[in-house]
């Protein structure tokens, strides 16, 4: 029910309200809002003043264009709780009078009609308003991709890569990690890796002695100590994350201040008290060699530190690509949603897949010689050339069924290392057999939402699949 905004009446809808006022009080409220191009707020004003007031019908009729009696805010406060008037918009508002005024309005069937294709255009008036907002943020996506896509975004001639544009906040997550100590104790007890830099530098005084080193992403200190041993005359040692205090008072407590100045920053936002080093030393290796991009950040610090003359050590590394036969392992972590519980879960294959497994593998489950598909030569290489398609082709030495597995150094004939191996899972084995060559493509480049992490896509035997690496 209406309650007449006048009298004390109720009325069955707001047409039928608003059909009375006009008919018994000669107040034509759609008229009223025409006349005065009353907007949505000017409207509800209008009709909380009338409730408050209890205006008459003359009054309303002679007020003039200029300032309107309930311009001010306070009408914006409903004077009849719940009020129906106010719960419809003047368009609405126009069309409902329109209904119940027009002369067939005691033909039911014909006002049903009239309210449905009134519906009908207001549907469709809102549809071709969706498509053209719709349109208009296809156009917006567009546009803002190719601002992304095209834009420059070097800070200076020394910078480039996606790593070194990062600010300090967007890669917190990634140093926070390395303030952990259990991820120092993990890498210093590989003895495989520790030990290499060790020996090298010990066996290669020569290189170090009198030198310059800068130790890029020091950790506990342990390769800018090597390097102090092995003869340097000075050691400046960069990390970000807060394991660098420890760095300094294991450097003291080891009597090595003299030699090694340690410095907490990113090597792209500080400035070194010297302006051109000798050699540059990393640990920066990551899964499949690549991941975390911290690559970029040593050649970032070659380009703009080392002499002409310069070493960096490690000074070239592979990625090679090996088949791997292990059914068992297919079984557990693919076959295994076929059936889980008595519950079919299929679906979950395509979210596994797409993750690599990293774990060290059982040398007799590889079924190919491996094959070299990237070879880098930290003296030269580009931040752009870290993105690559090569195709390659491996050798079946078993006749099985194969996956695919990725390693370097780190092969599993090898000593076991904080590394492991990264294993792509195939969703369906590849029958194999002897003396086949099995060819495919691999395509390697950074993810754009997170330039630590790497997608790395598969062409198999014409099946493609993309792994995301983070």
């Amino acid at each position: 029910m209406e309650v007449c905004f006048s009298l004390n009446r109720t009325l069955a809808s707001v047409s039928k309200t608003v059909q009375h006022c006009k008919a018994d009080h000669g107040v034509d409220i759609p008229d009223l809002v025409q006349k005065h191009r009353l907007d949505d707020y000017g409207y509800i004003k209008m009709i909380n003043y009338i409730r408050n007031t209890k205006s008459s019908a003359e009054s309303l009729l002679l007020t003039s264009n200029g300032p309107l009696p309930w311009d001010s805010d306070e009408y914006l406060k409903p004077a009849l709780a719940d009020d129906p008037l106010l719960q419809i918009d003047v368009e609405e508002l126009s069309e409902a009078t329109a209904v119940t005024l027009s002369p067939a309005a005691d033909d039911q069937v014909s006002l049903l009609l009239q309210r449905a294709t009134q519906a009908e255009d207001r549907a469709q008036r809102a549809e071709e308003a969706l498509a053209r907002a719709m349109d208009d943020l296809h156009k917006l996506k567009l546009l803002a991709q190719g601002l992304v896509l095209n834009a420059d975004t070097s800070r200076g001639p020394s910078r480039s890569g996606a790593i070194a544009e990062l600010r300090e906040d967007e890669d917190e997550a990634y140093f926070s990690s390395y303030g952990h100590y259990s991820i120092h104790e993990e890498m210093l007890k590989d003895k495989v890796r520790t030990e290499s830099y060790r020996d090298f530098m010990y066996r290669n005084m020569d290189i170090f002695k009198g030198k310059v080193v800068l130790d890029v992403g020091c950790g506990t200190g342990i390769l800018s100590m090597f390097a102090a041993k092995a003869g340097a005359r000075k050691v400046i040692a960069v990390d970000q994350s807060e394991i660098i205090y420890q760095a300094m008072d294991i450097v003291r407590s080891n009597k090595l201040e003299d030699t090694i100045t340690l410095i907490k920053g990113r090597i792209e936002e500080i400035d070194l008290p010297v302006e051109k080093v000798d050699i540059i030393i990393s640990e920066w290796m990551g899964y499949f060699l690549l991941f975390e991009s911290m690559l970029d950040s040593v050649l970032y610090a070659r380009d703009r530190y080392l002499a002409e003359d310069g070493l960096v050590y490690p000074d070239r590394c592979n990625i090679s690509l090996a088949a791997v036969g292990d059914t068992q392992k297919h079984s557990d972590r693919i076959a295994f949603w076929d059936a889980v519980y008595g519950f079919k879960m299929t679906c979950m294959k395509k979210a596994v897949i797409p993750e690599p497994v990293v774990e060290m593998l059982k040398p007799e489950t590889v079924i190919s010689e491996p094959a070299v598909i990237k070879t880098i030569d930290c003296g030269s290489v580009t931040v752009s050339e870290l993105k690559f398609t090569e195709d390659f082709s491996l050798k079946i030495t078993a006749s099985t069924f194969c996956t695919v597995s990725v390693m370097f150094s780190t092969a599993p004939d090898c000593t076991k290392t904080h590394w492991k191996q990264t294993v792509f899972l195939l969703e369906s084995p590849i029958p194999v057999k002897t003396g086949e060559e099995l060819r495919g493509q691999i395509t390697v480049h950074k993810n754009r939402k997170d330039p630590r992490a790497l997608l790395i896509t598969l062409d198999i035997a014409g099946r493609k699949q993309t792994y995301s690496l983070q």
